[in-house]
């Protein structure tokens, strides 16, 4: 509990020392986003990630997140989501799976942005033993226009 409790002081602290950009101060905007879910049998698994960025005079702004959720009945379920900051550039990928015995299904999303292109996918899979697995991409990629 006290790791949760440092990780939402830290979380408060950031969004009160960031400062706010007017969406009608931005020269060039974007956003995206992509998400998705599989299920088969007694499993279920989805994910989802969206970014956005705003090019001002004074520099550009960026935003990212992801998430996701897998769930399943008797077998075992796990998600997880990283996300990178390299200056310019954010990253973020979630993965998602639930397995019962040979019935799986998963949902892989990931989003970037390097403040120039926005760019998210999300891939879904889902298998029952003896039938041909359901799959699924959507895509979402947008490059803003130069100054």
């Amino acid at each position: 509990m006290k790791h949760l409790n440092l990780i939402a002081a830290a979380a408060i602290a950031l969004l009160a020392s960031s400062s706010a950009v007017l969406a009608e101060d931005c020269q060039a905007a974007g956003t995206v986003g992509t998400g998705g879910s599989a299920s088969a049998g007694g499993t279920s698994a989805s994910s989802v990630g969206t970014a956005g960025t705003c090019r001002t005079d004074d520099g550009t702004t960026s935003s990212i997140g992801s998430g996701g959720s897998a769930a399943t009945t008797d077998g075992k379920a796990q998600s997880k989501t990283r996300i990178n900051d390299n200056g310019d550039e954010l990253k973020a990928q979630t993965k998602a799976q639930a397995v019962d015995k040979g019935t799986f299904s998963k949902s892989r999303t990931k989003t970037s942005t390097d403040g120039e292109t926005l760019d998210s996918t999300t891939r879904t899979m889902s298998h029952v033993p003896g039938e041909k697995p359901v799959k699924n991409t959507t895509n979402q990629k947008i490059i803003l226009p130069q100054q």
